[in-house]
């Protein structure tokens, strides 16, 4: 089975602070799941769509060559588009954000085609407690790295979760890749 791979230099803290910032320039969305439906026992977080957020092209841009150098070293998968947009994410110990047990692979006509996913870690892991991403490609359960600006990317149908945040926030950064059904 295919783990994860993580790139630590995906994003500059610099840049991490952007793509907060621009996420932060409008209203942050109450996260759902696929399908439009919410459930706050599932999934407990803010969000902000790039693709709304004017001066972030530059995001896609680099999300681009950092997905195609992990597809190349690491995956070798067929991926054909980003039919989603990224978005960005905020888990606050307020809410106790959180996102339970789930893969990326949905039943939506977009999210069942997806095949990896790209989680970027936006904050400094000391701002916030709790929050880990956890995969569990197997038996055993992995913790993502938490250095700002890493990329941790994993076949979307791997189990992940984010625990739920204790104290502070944690900002993140995903998206998916998309391509043929796996065979």
């Amino acid at each position: 089975m295919l783990s994860a791979h993580t790139i630590p230099d995906a994003f500059s803290p610099s840049e991490c602070d952007r793509i907060i910032a621009i996420a932060e320039e409008g209203a942050l969305d109450d996260a759902g799941l696929v399908g439009q439906r919410a459930d706050h026992n599932i999934r407990r977080a803010d969000l902000a769509w790039l693709d709304e957020r004017a001066g972030a092209e530059w995001v896609m841009d680099r999300i681009m060559s950092v997905v195609a150098r992990a597809n190349r070293e690491h995956f070798d998968f067929a991926l054909s588009e980003f039919a989603e947009s990224a978005q960005v994410a905020r888990y606050g110990a307020e809410r106790e954000g959180h996102f339970d047990w789930h893969s990326d692979i949905g039943l939506g006509q977009v999210a069942q085609r997806r095949k990896l996913t790209m989680v970027v870690q936006l904050s400094e892991p000391a701002n916030y407690d709790g929050g880990r991403l956890e995969l569990r490609a197997d038996r055993a359960t992995e913790e993502a790295r938490t250095e700002r600006g890493s990329a941790t990317l994993f076949p979307s149908f791997v189990l992940h979760r984010v625990t739920p945040v204790t104290s502070g926030a944690r900002w993140s950064l995903t998206i998916w890749a998309h391509g043929p059904a796996f065979r």
